[in-house]
């Protein structure tokens, strides 16, 4: 009986898709007996076709989405990307082949992210804006959509005070305005967007004691810890450089 540390052989708990060959070929089997059609433009991973595949889709601003087979028990799961900065549109995993079929062709036809998760309810939703072009103000926007989805579905202990700081900085101007990303749970800025961030201002941190913290430094709260979400966001737009134009891309 495999462990944990020892993977069980693919052909062993994905019978049906060794069947097939790949990963792929399952897929567009799959999609012929589930949806009445194939033509799922799947790819079979090279090295690994029994376990990962890529699908193509049809929209250009759409990364090919990547399966990918769990090795310790049957289950797969799917990341759709966006092609600017990689950053996630869409996951998710499932233990059902009609379900995965059914994500890869709604990710292929261009379906709106939401229709795809109505006919495949087991992806996952990142929050994150489908931007057709590198528009650098709408992607800030994007990724201010993602951490609010993100700081929702926290379930640590401290979610309440991570998400009142999100949603906080987001209804000041002069931070909206601004990229947002994490590093450690904290909350930084640039005027650029990825891949190439330019961090300006202090970051801000929800603490474990419900306290808000304001730093120059990722560890540091050199500039204060405070009791709402209210007072630290104030005290961080105090502290940002004059002058910040739009957001601009970033490489």
């Amino acid at each position: 009986m495999p462990t944990s540390s020892q993977p069980a052989d693919p052909a062993v708990t994905y019978p049906d898709v060794a069947a097939r060959g790949s990963l792929a070929a399952a897929l567009r089997a799959e999609a012929e007996r589930c949806l009445g059609h194939g033509g799922i433009p799947s790819v079979a991973s090279e090295h690994q076709p029994l376990l990962h595949a890529t699908v193509e889709s049809l929209l250009p601003h759409r990364e090919p989405l990547r399966i990918s087979a769990s090795r310790h028990a049957r289950r797969w799961s799917i990341r759709g990307t966006e092609p600017f900065q990689g950053m996630p549109l869409v996951d998710g995993d499932t233990a059902d082949l009609a379900q995965l079929a059914a994500a890869a062709r709604a990710w292929h036809d261009g379906t709106a992210l939401d229709g795809i998760r109505r006919v495949a309810p087991f992806v996952h939703l990142t929050g994150r804006i489908e931007t057709p072009d590198p528009d650098p103000a709408l992607m800030a926007e994007s990724e201010w959509q993602g951490l609010r989805r993100e700081a929702d579905e926290l379930e640590y202990a401290w979610r309440d005070t991570h998400r009142a700081l999100i949603e906080t900085a987001y209804a000041e101007p002069a931070l909206r305005a601004l990229y947002p990303f994490t590093s450690h749970w904290a909350l930084r800025f640039s005027v650029t967007t990825r891949p190439n961030l330019t961090v300006v201002g202090p970051h801000l941190a929800a603490g474990s004691d419900g306290l808000y913290g304001v730093g120059r430094g990722i560890a540091s709260s050199d500039l204060g810890r405070f009791a709402t979400a209210r007072e630290a966001v104030a005290v961080a737009v105090r502290h940002l450089p004059s002058g910040l134009g739009p957001v601009t891309l970033g490489g």
